[in-house]
């Protein structure tokens, strides 16, 4: 996100323009929290993680008070459009916005995946990345004591980041929400890769997926798998550590394609990237939907891991 932060302030300052920040999203909105920023004010924050403008969930921009309130704001801070960094509970903020009449145009970002208008978002890649070192780390003592592994993975109700994570980590099964799955199938799954021979086995689940992690330890407690079973759950350290190329490119073209979604007189729109392309997306097609998996790629782990 800061490397999308970095490119809206430097392109805007290109346009002649005066740019703004906002602290912790629509929550400094509400409470002002703004100042300007120059092209000094984001130097040096493209290899950093996270936000340095910070982030978080506020409830009660959902509500109209909340929403008025935001547009008072604006108009007092004289602020006259608005880039707004994020996923699908930010792209319906910005929707919200747009629909009161405030120019508004979104960038793509969130490690699930989901949002509508992007074939990939903003810190997927740095995020898978971080799983598969993580995999690729465990699959060393799994293999040395011959024990199996489920690995759970971030992703909230979108099962994207642990699909990819099994294919490119080599897992013998992935659980995710999207396809629904027993655990004595994962059971079965594990237990034909130890009747193989294989030294270690690797399920890869999703935090979202009905049986998380814990749920199907508890479950093999009555199972014989043959292998000892441990659990590791990488929670927020997948959100952690320094951006990769791909994130630091993809949000530098996409903070600079809002600015000049914005040049040009369009917005209510989302930037993404599609095809290879930066292309934008109405919010309005965007806001409340969710982008699904491909089922031919949980065909593929299926395949895969025989």
């Amino acid at each position: 996100m800061n490397a999308a932060i970095r490119a809206v302030v430097r392109a805007g300052l290109a346009q002649g323009w005066e740019v703004w920040g906002i602290r912790r999203g629509y929550a400094g909105l509400l409470a002002s929290e703004a100042r300007p920023l120059g092209a000094r004010d984001v130097g040096g924050i493209i290899q950093l993680g996270g936000t340095v403008l910070g982030s978080g969930r506020f409830p009660e921009f959902k509500t109209q008070e909340g929403l008025k309130k935001a547009v008072e704001v604006l108009g007092r801070l004289g602020i006259e459009a608005l880039v707004v960094i994020g996923g699908n509970g930010s792209q319906k903020g910005a929707y919200a916005l747009s629909q009161e009449g405030v120019p508004v145009v979104g960038v793509a970002s969130t490690i699930d995946n989901d949002l509508w208008g992007s074939d990939i978002t903003i810190g997927v890649d740095t995020a898978l990345n971080v799983a598969l070192e993580a995999i690729d780390r465990l699959k060393t003592t799994a293999s040395s004591h011959n024990r199996a592994f489920l690995v759970e993975v971030m992703g909230r109700d979108c099962g994207y980041l642990a699909l990819m994570a099994g294919i490119a980590g080599g897992a013998e099964a992935v659980v995710i929400p999207e396809v629904p799955i027993s655990p004595e199938s994962v059971a079965e799954a594990i237990r034909e890769a130890y009747s193989r021979g294989k030294p270690h086995a690797i399920v890869v689940v999703a935090e979202g997926a009905e049986y998380n992690a814990q749920r199907l330890a508890e479950y093999f407690q009555r199972e014989n798998l043959g292998y000892e079973l441990r659990v590791t759950v990488l929670g927020h350290v997948q959100r952690g550590g320094a951006p990769g190329g791909f994130d630091r490119l993809l949000g530098t073209r996409l903070g600079a394609g809002a600015v000049e979604a914005l040049a040009r007189g369009e917005h209510g729109v989302l930037v993404g990237q599609i095809k290879g392309e930066v292309v934008t997306t109405p919010l309005s097609e965007v806001a409340g939907k969710r982008k699904p998996l491909d089922p031919r790629l949980f065909e593929l782990a299926r395949v895969l891991a025989q």
